[in-house]
This record gives C-alpha cells, structure tokens and sequence, in this order.
C-alpha cells in the first residue's frame, strides 16, 4: 500500500502569495494535487504550514488526512518528517511514501501510477522522477527509508537520499517535471 504525501506547508515566499490556491484550469493547484492523488491511493496526507488558514478551507472537504507543520518555518525537512512520523504511528498498512509537491501541475495521475508500479516491479527502495538532468519529486521510498526520512533537517529535501543511495534508485522519466511554479512569472508561462 503506498501513500501519497503532498508537501504544501510552504509560505510562497518568491511568489508573494500562497501558491497553493493558485488557479489553474478551474482548481486550485493544491486541489489538483490531490485530485490527481486520490486518483491512486487512499491514502493521502496533505501537510500545511505557512497560511494555513487561507488554504484549508478549500480542501477541508476532501478523503485526506491535514496535517499541520507548526515547525513549517525550519523548511521542507519537518514536513517529510511530519508525515514519515504519521505514516510509522497511523498507517501501519503503508509499505512506501510518494511524496510529491503541489507546485508540479503536470505530476498527474499518469506518473503517479508509473511510479508505483516501478516500486513494485523491482527490488529499488526509491523510484524518483527524472527530468532536467536530475531525479526529483515526485519521489516513492519504500518503507525501510522511513528511518531516514525522519532524519532529514532544515532545508533538506528527500534529494539528499536520493543522492546518498544512488544505487538504489529507479528513475522514471517525467520530462514535465520541471515545470514547478515559484514564481509569477512561473504561472503566467503555466496559463
């Protein structure tokens, strides 16, 4: 069973407004995030932060677990650890973590399921995306990282892990997986 973690506890701070409620094609970007996760799992826990109370609302109404990352502030590290804790406490079921990011508008339901089934077509402990010369979000571990996953601090994504055990890593090709919004100028190339 793997469930989809979405990181979107982040304050939008290049973008000056809280990225997640973007619009884009009649949903929110993180509303699209997790449309595109329940297209895939059960399973899914969405981790908020910064502007909570501006982005809530507009999910509060769909399956998925809200975790709040009061620690959101330390960066993308206590969030992952947030949901790795979760995940070990509540979901003893879970057997691997798909973490993905809400600012991916092209990480739809299509790479979700090809990384999943890249997870339980070979024996790799981290199926990550590959685009731009790099591996990325969204990026499954298996449940034996989940140790290392609540090890991560401040800044660190799961890139480290990636990096640290190169040799136990699939890659799934995802060209549109650059394509992140950081920036207004990010959105307006999106629209």
């Amino acid at each position: 069973m793997t469930a989809i973690v979405i990181l979107a506890a982040g304050s939008s701070s290049r973008f000056g407004s809280p990225k997640q409620n973007v619009n884009y094609k009649g949903e929110t970007l993180l509303q699209l995030a997790i449309k595109n996760a329940l297209a895939v799992s059960e399973t899914v826990l969405v981790i908020l932060g910064a502007n909570r109370e501006f982005i809530e609302h507009s999910i509060k109404d769909q399956p998925v677990d809200i975790l709040y990352n009061s620690d959101w502030t330390e960066g993308m590290a206590s969030s992952i650890r947030l949901a790795a804790d979760k995940l070990q406490s509540d979901y003893l079921q879970i057997t691997s973590a798909l973490l993905m990011l809400c600012d991916q508008p092209y990480a739809d339901k299509a790479i979700l399921q090809q990384l999943i089934a890249a997870a339980a077509e070979n024996e790799s402990g981290i199926i990550a995306s590959a685009y731009n010369d790099t591996l990325g979000a969204p990026v499954l571990f298996k449940a034996k990282y989940f140790p290392y996953l609540l090890a991560l601090k401040g800044q660190e994504g799961a890139k480290k892990l990636i990096l640290q055990h190169a040799d136990d890593v699939r890659s799934v090709p995802f060209p549109l997986g650059g394509v992140d919004i950081d920036t207004i100028e990010d959105y307006e190339k999106l629209v």
